[in-house]
């Protein structure tokens, strides 16, 4: 297990540089462009533009190149951002980094609860009413776009009802800080928790369902059944341990890409400026400290949730084992 651990990690380093320098060649390797006049913006001076080239030593081969870029990036974490007059790049990431890290991981636990819960329970109450029911709704949650979904719940938190005994609680958009006022944070994400989190549990849970009703025609259900196990343990024993392999992979696969900020409909729907603000900003002004870094984190994130759910793979099926 500690050996295929070390692997792994060796893999996540080597997949990180490949990202790395794929991006360094796209952004600042493009034949016939200028990265240094990319990076001081439009209407930059010349002299500028040219303390840029000599600063992160566009004027050098092309490994000198990224080393440089590397080593301001993650060593001396001086990179800076010239469309933004002077911008350090990386405080500006971990700033934005724990909003949408608070989002995304609240919105998580919801979609997994909601999604398990839902699939369980349709599948253990295959055709009839309450299983029709939980796939209509899961259908309309996955229906329903985020950006639709948030302006709703905030017309309803914020506007019309916010003086009443039900919304009354709600705070002003925006985010407050885990550490300095916890319930104040867990007031201001609640409802953007659930938002994210709609679309998911309806995906979760009909894909759950699925591969639960596919699992109780397998032989070792009807064994387990053959041995007089009751009902609530063949299912939380034998099906779900087993149907939860695909529910795992996509789960590693949309954490990740959220984290990384795919989470931006919902950061902007509510005042939120996480990461996924922060690269689509980014990407208007074309920044490319910003997006150089901003994609580097993304990539990290997505890297570190696969790795750990080839891990989760090895507890929940025993025959990933051999």
């Amino acid at each position: 297990m500690a050996f295929a651990m070390l692997q792994r990690l060796v893999q996540m380093v080597f997949v990180m540089f490949g990202i790395s320098a794929l991006v360094f060649l796209i952004f600042f390797a493009t034949p016939g462009a200028d990265p240094a006049a990319r990076i001081a913006g439009r209407n930059a001076a010349q002299e500028t533009v040219e303390a840029i080239r000599k600063d992160f030593g566009f004027d050098r081969p092309l490994p000198v190149q990224y080393g440089i870029m590397m080593k301001r990036l993650f060593v001396t974490q001086d990179l800076t951002s010239f469309v933004n007059r002077g911008l350090k790049v990386v405080p500006q990431v971990l700033s934005a980094a724990p909003i949408t890290l608070s989002l995304v991981f609240g919105a998580a636990v919801l979609w997994v609860v909601g999604g398990i819960t839902v699939g369980v329970i349709a599948a253990m109450m295959r055709g009839t009413v309450i299983d029709k029911g939980l796939m209509i709704l899961a259908l309309i949650g996955v229906s329903m776009p985020v950006f639709w979904f948030g302006e709703m719940m905030n017309l309803v938190s914020q506007s019309r009802f916010h003086d009443t005994w039900l919304f009354s609680w709600v705070p002003g958009l925006g985010y407050k800080p885990l550490l300095s006022d916890p319930w104040g944070w867990f007031k201001t994400l609640l409802i953007p928790w659930f938002t994210l989190a709609a679309l998911y549990i309806g995906i979760y849970g009909r894909v759950l369902r699925a591969n639960l009703v596919e699992a109780y025609q397998e032989d070792f259900i009807r064994t387990a059944r053959a041995k007089g196990l009751g009902p609530m343990r063949v299912m939380l024993r034998h099906a779900l341990r087993t149907s939860l392999i695909p529910f795992v992979t996509m789960f590693g696969l949309d954490f990740g890409v959220l984290v990384g900020g795919a989470a931006l409909l919902t950061e902007v729907v509510f005042g939120l400026n996480g990461i996924g603000r922060l690269t689509y900003q980014a990407l208007l002004n074309l920044d490319l400290p910003m997006i150089l870094a901003t994609v580097m984190y993304a990539s990290f994130f997505v890297v570190v949730t696969n790795a750990v759910v080839d891990m989760v793979y090895v507890l929940i099926d025993p025959r990933v084992r051999g």
